[in-house]
């Protein structure tokens, strides 16, 4: 009697999506860990800080005074004022309540929006080197993504021409991020304005910025290019708690948009997920409106690291390292060891080359073809300076073994 095995029936949207690399990366270094390796990983975009107590402790106050129930799904009432009040503080963006959407992090934000505006086959103009995901969720809405590159000689920054260039009568959306993650890259007022004044000549594309890592910018000033009244209607400005304010597994994050885009996105997160969670929100709100010094400390301090990364990396022949402005991330361009091998194994490309780091200097960073970028890697500084002295140095020895 013969067994007939039976394929899962997956939906093709499954079979086509990729993996995240850095939870990829992330998994690997942990089973190698798990197998009594003393590995070093600097792969997921997560601050090793704590979240502040005053912000754990309105968290807390607010489980007391029972925000313990389901939430209207755009957001309580509190943390919506509150982001409204951070957006004209901060940005010198006029959004009302009514334009401001609450999800579970910024990724959902994205994905609502995505899955909001795209009909099948609209384009997405990417700006690359690009977040891992914003690929898959442009494609999971049906969006085809256009993908245009800078290099580290042009410091990770798309220009507005490169912009201008692209569009066609399927642009439907410009996304990218600044401070940019994966390069550290942030985009000048002008370099903003430029492109704004690009986007600002079709009338039915809009911009998502994705403004993550606003709080660490080394620049002295954020800039939102939403700000600019050329494209104010026709942006929709993205961000969140996790990075600046070190709240990762709280699963905040946030939208102001044009009220038609808001109200769509709240209907797609109504048939999701609902609202995020009452305390939690009631956490945001306070950090958004009380002491900001535990986040300032944080920028500080991810700049030390950086300039610590920087210095070493820069002694590591080969190794092409710009100046990374914001975030804490680093984006070496290591195309000068394809082609080397070790006796054992042959670098062909990036992932080749984050595989070798993996096994044989026990360091986990992220190939730079997860993000647009097949000749660079990311690391990821948000590590102690201990931990990423031993790194670099096992990651230098390494490749001096590449020849």
């Amino acid at each position: 009697m013969s067994v007939t095995t039976t394929k899962p029936m997956l939906a093709d949207r499954i079979l086509q999506m990729q993996e995240s690399a850095t939870i990829k990366m992330s998994q690997l270094a942990r089973n190698l860990s798990a197998e009594g390796h003393d590995v070093i990983s600097l792969s997921l975009g997560e601050p090793d800080f704590d979240t502040p107590d005053h912000i754990k402790e309105a968290a807390i106050q607010a489980l007391k005074d029972g925000y313990t129930k389901y939430t209207p799904v755009p957001g309580l009432m509190e943390i919506r004022e509150a982001i409204k009040t951070k957006f004209k503080r901060d940005n010198n963006l006029d959004y009302n309540v009514d334009q401001i959407v609450v999800s579970n992090g910024a990724k959902q934000s994205i994905a609502n929006l995505c899955l909001s505006l795209l009909n099948d086959g609209d384009e997405v103009i990417i700006l690359a080197p690009y977040w891992v995901s914003y690929f898959e969720i442009v494609r999971l809405g049906g969006g085809v993504p256009v993908v245009i590159t800078a290099g580290i000689e042009d410091d990770f920054k798309v220009s507005a021409q490169q912009v201008a260039d692209a569009i066609t009568d399927k642009t439907k959306l410009v996304l990218f991020s600044s401070p940019c993650n994966p390069t550290g890259s942030v985009y000048t007022h002008d370099e903003l304005e430029a492109i704004a004044e690009v986007v600002s000549k079709h009338e039915k594309i809009h911009i998502i910025s994705d403004e993550i890592y606003e709080y660490i910018n080394f620049t002295g000033k954020h800039v939102s290019i939403g700000s600019f009244p050329s494209v104010k209607d026709r942006t929709i400005t993205v961000n969140g708690f996790s990075k600046g304010f070190a709240m990762t597994g709280w699963r905040l994050g946030y939208i102001g948009a044009p009220k038609w885009i808001a109200a769509a996105c709240s209907k797609i997160q109504g048939q999701f997920t609902s609202g995020a969670t009452a305390f939690g929100q009631m956490a945001g709100a306070h950090a958004l409106t009380s002491d900001m010094t535990p986040t300032h400390k944080m920028k500080e301090a991810f700049l030390e690291r950086k300039k610590i990364v920087q210095n070493l990396l820069s002694e590591i022949p080969n190794f092409k390292v710009n100046d990374p402005k914001g975030a804490f991330y680093i984006f070496p361009d290591i195309s000068a060891y394809f082609g080397t091998s070790d006796g054992d194994t042959k670098i062909e490309n990036a992932d080749d080359f984050c595989n070798y780091l993996l096994m044989n200097a026990h360091v986990a960073v992220v190939t730079g073809s997860a993000f647009g970028a097949d000749n660079c890697f990311r690391i990821s500084y948000a590590a102690s300076e201990e931990q990423l002295r031993t790194a670099i140095s096992r990651i230098k020895e390494a490749v001096s073994k590449l020849k």
